[in-house]
């Protein structure tokens, strides 16, 4: 099993890519693909129009088809734990 610097529940801060130097929580460890789900808190509205928008066929679920929302994940070595935030 893979060790972690950081977990479920802690407060990050991003490192590296389009989401750098914002904060926000992690919500899931995807341990097979070394990266981590966040949920980011305080962003402007031009970069919560960037968030996991996916587009998707027609489907039950679906039935017109369009975009879906989806989460934002990085690589678990782009984040860097807040100091003194993390969860119990």
């Amino acid at each position: 099993m893979k060790k972690y610097h950081v977990k479920k529940g802690d407060k990050v801060v991003v490192n590296a890519g389009s989401w750098k130097n914002e904060e926000a929580k992690i919500i899931a460890v995807l341990t097979k693909k070394d990266r981590v789900v966040l949920e980011f808190s305080n962003l402007s509205p031009q970069k919560r129009e960037l968030i996991g928008k996916r587009s998707v066929k027609k489907s039950k679920l679906n039935p017109n088809g369009g975009l879906v929302d989806r989460s934002v994940s990085v690589h678990v070595s782009n984040v860097t734990p807040v100091e003194g935030q993390k969860s119990e």
